[in-house]
């Protein structure tokens, strides 16, 4: 029987599908202090040079150039010039300006000869060789006010919020969080502080994605896991659409009797994919649960994780136009032959190393989709495409973990 939806589709199809059916994030301005992994949702804009005036990358003395390159010179020390000065020194030939790393260099100066490689003689110092140019910072040479420093769809780290300071941005226009209820099913789950019995497992799903929503830059909240039981989990997706913008469960999307996820989206929601040409993971389902959208994982743990990496981040992503998140890959030799299977995507936890400059990547820990500890020891995944065969000296490329 023919579904009504698009069935057993490819990675490529099933992200196709997924960013045509976008929501709008609205915007907000938020202070640099509170933007790590925040998108910015319009170029940011240097309000200054960095550096603001030609500097001393080195403790030494500023002098002019053609007075050293006979070494050894022995020049008049005339002056200083500290950092955080704002009396700008002058030089005249045949004199030296003692300098502080930071210091303005002296009108008349063009080079620094290091204090390591000099000798103070009382008011005079004695250069062993010639002056650098190259120690001077020339003013505007990071980048000049006014310019672009970052792109809209940019993702905010540590390093650019620095730079943000030294451009004297102190607000940026970002997009808003989305708000996005995680809800895992089954009923073997138990709660951290329960005593397991036997044929039950700690929850564990929802903790893990609430942690990849949140280096994604949105907002996740933990929903208590849901039964195996219809009317419940109806209740928790009709409560969750009201009040979140987006939804992600874990469980229930095979093809079971008790697939509850599935079978409440086949009768109730809209479906617009079910299940992925990629392992593990075959059986994610995305859709709208009263206008809301959905995306059902895998209940294995490492299925929610890679379909969340490979799937539901790069959704997110188109959101808000950025490259930056879910997009650092190397390119590793394999070790050894890795399983895979015609017309599949194939993610497999490895761990890298280097052997006469080339890194390599062999499998790390059993492959089985229930074990969270190969994934969480491992390094990588393979990004197998469905023309390769996994054979040992392929060259495959690998996305960090």
């Amino acid at each position: 029987m023919t579904k009504p939806y698009p069935y057993f589709v490819s990675l490529d199809d099933a992200v196709s599908i997924c960013t045509q059916h976008p929501i709008s994030l609205d915007t907000e301005t938020i202070p640099i202090s509170a933007a790590l992994n925040r998108v910015v949702a319009s170029n940011v804009v240097a309000k200054v040079n960095d550096p603001g005036f030609d500097n001393s990358s080195m403790d030494g003395f500023a002098v002019v150039y053609s007075d050293t390159i006979e070494p050894p010179t022995k020049l008049k020390i005339t002056g200083v010039s500290n950092a955080g000065t704002n009396q700008l020194p002058s030089i005249k030939p045949g004199s030296a300006i003692r300098i502080m790393t930071g210091g303005p260099m002296p009108a008349g100066a063009d080079s620094i000869i290091p204090i390591e490689l000099c000798t103070v003689d009382g008011d005079f110092v004695i250069l062993s060789e010639p002056a650098k140019p190259n120690y001077v910072r020339k003013k505007g040479e990071n980048f000049s006010n006014g310019e672009n420093i970052f792109s809209k769809g940019s993702v905010m780290s540590p390093e650019k919020i620095s730079l943000c300071a030294a451009a004297g941005v102190a607000e940026l226009v970002v997009y808003k969080k989305l708000k996005i209820a995680v809800i895992s099913t089954g009923d073997e789950l138990k709660n951290l502080d329960d005593e397991l019995r036997f044929g039950q497992i700690y929850e564990s799903n929802s903790y893990g994605l609430k942690s990849l929503i949140e280096i994604y830059g949105h907002e996740a909240t933990r929903i208590p896991y849901v039964i195996d039981d219809v009317e419940v989990l109806r209740n928790a997706l009709n409560k969750a659409a009201a009040e979140f913008d987006c939804i992600i469960t874990s469980g229930g999307v095979s093809m079971g009797d008790r697939d509850f996820v599935r079978i409440l989206m086949e009768q109730e929601g809209d479906i617009k994919f079910w299940r992925v040409k990629m392992r593990p993971g075959s059986p994610p389902i995305f859709g709208f649960w009263n206008d809301t959208p959905i995306f059902g994982l895998p209940g294995n743990p490492v299925s929610s994780h890679v379909v969340f990496r490979a799937i539901v981040g790069k959704w997110l992503t188109s959101l808000t136009d950025s490259l930056d998140y879910n997009s650092k890959f190397v390119n590793a030799v394999l070790a050894e032959d890795i399983k895979t299977q015609p017309d599949f995507t194939t993610y497999r936890r490895v761990e890298l190393f280097d052997e006469g400059g080339i890194t390599y990547a062999r499998l790390q820990g059993h492959q089985g989709s229930g074990n969270i500890a190969g994934i969480a020891l491992s390094d990588g995944l393979t990004v197998l495409l469905p023309d390769q065969n996994g054979r040992k000296g392929e060259v495959c490329r690998i996305l960090l973990l």
